[in-house]
């Protein structure tokens, strides 16, 4: 699933491109995505100019005069840019055709993806409105997330996953953060001192900032805008390193499940 890194790659790489371009159509050959397109999407937003190219955790917020499209790539879903004379594949559900005859082209094999609609402040839509800070906010710090965790159970990877208390910190980005924290992921969340929680917030800002100016991890569906795959994947300490030796201390790297995800670590460095 794309993360948070592949979404903000994703808007950075079309944004130049459709910033202040009007769209002139928009061609929906698949309507029945995670939720159903909506049927006035196309008169509401044709003629439209794209005022801003936004991100609020996983989605992409496209801001016209007239209200903002809402997308989410779902599980396997990806943006291009393409010229208008680009044939469109069995997977390429929706069109965006603009003036300056390049097309925004949503993919996405699996149709667990999102195209919606709002005429109201996107940030009160039901989808987004439930949503924590973003990690890389000032809002995100070592002290919220202290006072968030206290009398918490669950564990600390569970914890920092959940996007009512902060969006966007992905599976990969998880173990990657806890790893560079020198904290088990098994950990109960209520356990964690107001220093290791300053020291955690840390790692996941380090991560999820150098991922994006990697160009994001490089997942089986995701491709950026331009064709090609993200670079983050070479730099990962424990994700997906099952057996191999940890980088610090030779030990082999663990591989565990928690609420049905691979989980990653070092069981001598992370405590």
């Amino acid at each position: 699933m794309p993360e948070l890194p592949e979404v903000e790659t994703t808007r950075r790489g079309i944004e130049p491109h459709i910033i202040n371009q009007t769209i002139k159509n928009i061609a929906v050959r698949q309507r029945s995505l995670r939720w159903p397109i909506p049927k006035q999407l196309e008169q509401k937003a044709r003629n439209q100019k794209i005022e801003s190219v936004e991100r609020r955790g996983k989605y992409l917020l496209l801001r016209l005069h007239t209200g903002t499209i809402i997308l989410h790539l779902g599980m396997s879903g990806s943006l291009r840019i393409c010229t208008a004379n680009t044939p469109a594949e069995k997977h390429d559900h929706v069109d965006f055709v603009f003036g300056n005859n390049k097309i925004l082209r949503l993919r996405d094999p699996r149709r667990f993806g999102a195209v919606l609609w709002t005429t109201k402040d996107p940030e009160k839509h039901k989808l987004l409105s439930p949503l924590g800070p973003e990690p890389l906010e000032d809002s995100f710090n070592g002290k919220y997330l202290f006072e968030h965790s206290r009398k918490r159970t669950a564990s600390i990877k569970s914890l920092i996953m959940n996007s009512h208390i902060v969006v966007g910190v992905g599976n990969i980005y998880a173990c990657e953060s806890l790893y560079i924290a020198g904290i088990n992921p098994k950990r109960k969340s209520g356990s964690l001192s107001l220093a290791r929680c300053e020291k955690l917030v840390s790692a996941i800002k380090h991560v999820l900032a150098e991922s994006i100016e990697q160009g994001g991890t490089t997942l089986r569906d995701f491709i950026r805008e331009n064709g090609e795959p993200g670079y983050f994947a070479q730099k990962l300490f424990v994700y997906g390193r099952a057996g191999e030796p940890c980088s610090n201390c030779g030990k082999p790297i663990k591989q565990i499940k928690q609420q049905q995800r691979s989980t990653f670590y070092c069981a001598r460095c992370q405590k």
